[in-house]
């Protein structure tokens, strides 16, 4: 750590100052005196002077003769005007290749994991259209607030914050079909073409919440309108529940769900997939109307606690036929003791390495955005006045609805919803 920290030295300047960033390349050169002279550039601030760092940096603080990267952190944009304009100023400056576009979610363990699950067994790969699995859901919750954040928190909302980067990301890696090679642009020409297979979001496919102040155990919590920094009267929502759907032949007509929300019971992302009933069943009698029983369900734990578990039936020992439901588990902390490198970790040294299987191209992020951005549009220009839930609960009621609609339950409301083992 010592060694590190005497290569690190801080220099103030301006955003959109060139001579601030000149000084810079100056103080740079000298350390990288007799050393190839790579540059990454990592823009962990506020979206609106994105535009002046990279005009400023490109201009004046660039490699003369390495290689010269920038990192860009989420929010692109707000929807597909905004985002299409943000890209099209950073190209004026930089091309494709250097713009890493990061969402960290991509860089999780079971994230990564979900292709080598996939491709690499051949019990799932069969599996893996309409014609076994019945729905697919993507649940992200967190078991805190926007705590004293709320200002930014508002300009943004859930849908934004969450679904439609890291959830749909989630999604496309889950529904492309096998790429050519392992090759980042044959991973994002998958990415991409699954993301423009989907329907656009329709606002009666989706249901938004807002927590509010509780009490519970003799301490109380705030609602997210009493938040000083939040704007009175915000109809932002903390929470929101969606059907999504894919138009091609391997997907057509399965509920793609995603949930996402603040202050609710746990902190929990994951991927469930629940498989369809097994036709003629002979122990139909067994199960009765119990539709988990009648079904398998995969589930990848992203965090917290990384797994992946496969929900079976089987006999429970005894003279009489009873059945159970029993979890084959994959506990990480269990099989590996290893320490879990932090998504950020794989980032940044792919980021360095010029690895950009894991970064979010231009024209995936305009089929991303071309998904969501009617929907919210309509929210907004109508002012939908998002479900009450509250703080610590485990969202709006609307949601179930949502799900029922389309005969589906959510399956982390089950009681072994967890996956306890």
């Amino acid at each position: 750590m010592e060694q590190f920290l005497k290569r690190c030295f801080y220099q103030s300047g301006q955003y959109n100052s060139e001579e601030g960033f000149a000084e810079l390349d100056r103080k740079l050169k000298e350390k990288e005196a007799g050393r190839l002279p790579n540059r990454l550039f990592y823009l962990s601030i506020p979206p609106n002077i994105f535009v002046d760092v990279v005009r400023s940096a490109s201009r004046t603080a660039s490699s003369s003769s390495g290689w010269t990267r920038f990192i860009v952190e989420k929010p692109f944009g707000r929807d597909s005007e905004s985002s299409g304009e943000l890209t099209r100023s950073l190209k004026k400056y930089l091309v494709e290749e250097q713009i890493f576009r990061i969402d960290h979610y991509l860089g999780k363990e079971l994230v990564e994991n979900l292709s080598v699950l996939r491709f690499s067994n051949l019990v799932f790969e069969p599996l893996w259209s309409r014609n076994y699995i019945r729905n697919v859901q993507l649940i992200f919750s967190e078991d805190f607030g926007t705590e004293g954040r709320g200002g930014y928190f508002d300009n943004y909302g859930i849908i934004r914050d969450i679904m439609q980067n890291h959830l749909l990301q989630i999604l496309a890696l889950f529904a492309m079909e096998t790429p050519v090679s392992l090759d980042a642009e044959d991973i994002r020409n998958e990415k991409v073409k699954v993301l423009r297979s989907m329907r656009q979001l329709k606002l009666e496919d989706v249901v938004v919440g807002q927590y509010k102040g509780h009490s519970k155990g003799g301490k109380s919590y705030p609602g997210y309108a009493d938040d000083p920094t939040v704007p009175k009267g915000s109809v932002t929502p903390t929470f929101a529940a969606a059907a999504l759907f894919i138009d091609n032949a391997r997907w057509d007509g399965v509920p793609f769900l995603m949930k996402a929300g603040k202050a609710l019971h746990t902190r929990r992302a994951e991927i469930r997939v629940q498989f369809r009933r097994v036709p003629g069943n002979l122990y139909r009698r067994n199960i009765g109307a119990d539709l988990d029983k009648a079904t398998n369900e995969l589930v990848l734990r992203v965090q917290p606690d990384e797994a992946i578990y496969l929900k079976v039936n089987n006999k429970v020992p005894g003279l009489g036929m009873r059945l159970d439901r029993s979890n084959l588990n994959l506990l990480y902390s269990e099989r590996y003791r290893r320490e879990i490198p932090d998504a950020y970790e794989r980032l940044l040294l792919d980021a360095m390495e010029g690895e950009r299987r894991l970064f979010i191209r231009s024209d995936e992020l305009d089929a991303a955005w071309a998904i969501f951005t009617p929907a919210l549009r309509e929210l907004e220009d109508r002012k939908v006045a998002p479900e009450l839930y509250p703080y610590g609960s485990r969202g709006p009621v609307g949601a179930h609805y949502l799900a029922a609609n389309y005969n589906v339950r959510w399956g982390d409301i089950t009681s072994d919803d967890d996956g306890a083992f």
